[in-house]
C-alpha cells in the first residue's frame, strides 16, 4: 500500500494509493509512521484519510499473508488492530474520506475515525465474513459494536450486505454521502474547524469512551493461521 502524508492547512491528509489499498507489513509500517508524524506535530491539527480510485481500502491481504512463509499471521493481525486503536484514540479529530470500496478491515479502520464521508454513487461498505465462512477477531467485532446502530450491526455482520453511500448514510454507518468529487473536500471541511481541539487530553477522553474496544483489540489471535480469520 503506497501511503503519503501531506498537510492542507491544519489538516493532515493521509493518502492511500496502491490499487486496492490492502493491509500488508509495508502498509502497516507506513500507517504507523504517518500516525507518528501526526502525533508529534504541535498546535492545531486534524487527520483525514482517503483512498485513490475505486478503493478506500479492501481490507487484509490474505493472499499475500497465506503465500508468504515469513509472515507471522498473529503478529500481522495484531499490527492491523493496533492501527485501529491508534486511530480510535488519536489526540486530534479524524475523518475517513471513503472515496470507494471499504471492505472488511478497510471498513473497520474507517469506523475507527471520528467521522465518515462516503461517495454516494459507487463503492460499498461491507463485512464479507459470513460469505467467507470466517469469524471476526474480537477486536474487529468490538469496533463494529462501538460504532454501528444495533440493527445495522446485526445486518452488517449476519448478512454481509453491501451498503452504497446512500444506504450507508441511512443505516448510520457514515455521517455524510456526497458525489465522488466532493468526498475529500467535505472531509476537509469537517476536520478543519475542529483542528483547534487537538490536545493530548483528547486521546485520554477517547480511550475512556472505548475501554472494552481497546481491550478486545489487544487480545491475541486464537489459532495459528489465516483460515478462520477476517478480511
Amino acid at each position: 500500500m503506497g501511503i503519503a502524508l501531506r498537510r492542507e492547512g491544519e489538516v493532515f491528509v493521509l493518502q492511500l494509493d496502491d490499487g486496492e489499498n490492502r493491509f500488508r507489513d509495508d502498509s502497516i509500517a507506513a500507517w504507523n509512521a504517518a500516525l507518528d508524524e501526526v502525533d508529534a506535530a504541535d498546535g492545531p491539527k486534524a487527520l483525514v484519510t482517503v483512498g485513490t480510485g475505486k478503493f478506500y481500502s479492501n481490507g487484509l491481504d490474505l493472499e499475500w499473508a497465506m503465500g508468504n512463509a515469513g509472515v507471522d499471521f498473529g503478529a500481522y493481525i495484531a499490527g492491523v488492530l493496533a492501527i485501529y486503536g491508534r486511530v480510535l484514540t488519536l489526540a486530534c479529530p479524524t475523518v475517513a474520506a471513503m472515496n470507494g470500496h471499504a471492505f472488511g478491515a478497510g471498513g473497520q479502520v474507517a469506523l475507527a475515525h471520528d467521522f465518515r464521508v462516503m461517495r454516494e454513487d459507487r463503492g460499498y461498505f461491507c463485512m464479507p465474513e459470513i460469505d467467507m465462512k470466517a469469524p471476526l477477531h474480537p477486536g474487529m467485532t468490538a469496533i463494529l459494536k462501538a460504532r454501528l446502530p444495533k440493527q445495522t450491526l446485526h445486518e452488517v455482520v449476519a448478512t454481509g450486505r453491501r451498503y452504497g453511500g446512500a444506504d450507508a448514510l441511512a443505516a448510520g454507518i457514515v455521517e455524510h454521502a456526497t458525489p465522488e468529487d466532493e468526498v475529500l473536500a467535505r472531509a476537509l471541511a469537517i476536520a478543519a474547524p475542529l483542528a483547534h481541539k487537538a490536545h493530548p487530553v483528547m486521546s485520554k477522553l477517547k480511550a475512556d469512551l472505548y475501554p472494552e474496544v481497546l481491550h478486545a483489540l489487544s487480545l491475541e489471535l486464537e489459532g495459528a493461521g489465516p483460515e478462520g480469520e477476517a478480511t
